[in-house]
């Protein structure tokens, strides 16, 4: 079993920048790790995505350029630094981890989540 837990969350107004951060125990990240967001009245959103061993990423349109994924192997921590933020990207941001083969962008597939972070973007 693999324990995640979300930090970096905050209140921010809009145009300014966060880190947030999923750190692993228990065993190591999944074969990929990603970033999702879930506000009110919504489904839980894809946000971006890594792959562990070859440190790929992707990222969904509404996030590409001003978001960034990375990961620390030695910490087994992932990250996500995001700039230029805007009051639509308030929400809870969850990661979530998966170990089976392929790259997925449904909360569904994957099986490990930590508890969320919330982000509150003024304008």
């Amino acid at each position: 079993q693999v324990q995640l837990v979300e930090s970096g969350g905050g209140l921010v107004q809009a145009g300014g920048s966060l880190r947030l951060s999923c750190a692993a125990s228990g065993r190591t990240l999944g074969r990929y790790v990603s970033w999702f967001r879930h506000a009110p009245a919504k489904e839980r959103e894809f946000v971006s995505a890594i792959t562990w061993s070859t440190g790929n990423t992707y990222y969904a349109d509404s996030v590409k350029g001003r978001f960034t994924i990375s990961r620390d192997n030695a910490k087994n921590t992932v990250y996500l630094q995001m700039n230029s933020l805007k009051p639509e990207d308030t929400a809870v941001y969850y990661c979530g981890a998966r170990y089976e083969s392929g790259l997925r962008t449904r909360a569904n597939d994957f099986g490990y989540w930590g508890q969320g972070t919330q982000v509150t973007v003024s304008s």
